[in-house]
């Protein structure tokens, strides 16, 4: 028996406002976080409720990550945004997110990658020119391929501690 996951749709309309995403300003972080999740391959969060015939219906993952990933974007932990009128508890949040640690981190690291593909996150500038040009700039802040990949080491290791600051907030929460 397949599963079948909460009511969740996000365009839904509504009396007012018409749109759930009519309440956030255009170029909001939300609607980013939305369009982003909405693009990444989910399979291995749905994998692990197909078929178990459970009789409560667990909310949809996707909406899950989406509340997961703007949190750690936004630093709100725990955040119930872009849940669209699901209203899961922190409890639920701090399962979901343990149950799934492994591809949150894998997904979150696709999600920021995706974001600077999109220009929404900046992660500095690569300029290529042959010119050489005299300039009064500091040799220590030029960046070059070897700095370029510790700077990639040290924002994925940033990445995976997330998790962990979230586990803190939800363990103080529970205190």
């Amino acid at each position: 028996m397949p599963t079948t996951f909460r009511p969740y749709n996000p365009k839904q309309g509504r009396l007012l406002p018409a749109d759930l995403g009519e309440w956030l300003p255009e170029g909001h972080l939300a609607h980013h976080v939305d369009d982003i999740v909405d693009s990444l391959d989910l399979g291995a969060l749905h994998a692990p409720y197909q078929g178990d015939g459970r009789r409560n219906s667990p909310f949809d993952p996707r909406m899950m990550l989406k509340v997961l990933v703007h949190a750690c974007a936004s630093g709100v932990f725990p955040s119930r945004m872009l849940a669209a009128d699901n209203f899961p508890s922190h409890r639920t949040i701090c399962e979901f997110r343990r149950r799934h640690l492994a591809d949150f981190k894998r997904l979150f690291v696709q999600v920021v990658r995706l974001a600077g593909g999109t220009g929404l996150a900046k992660f500095g500038t690569l300029s290529v020119d042959g010119a050489k040009v005299r300039a009064n700039a500091s040799k220590r802040k030029a960046t070059g391929y070897a700095r370029m990949k510790e700077a990639e080491r040290r924002l994925e290791a940033e990445i995976s501690e997330l998790p962990g600051r979230a586990g803190s907030a939800d363990a103080d929460e529970d205190g």
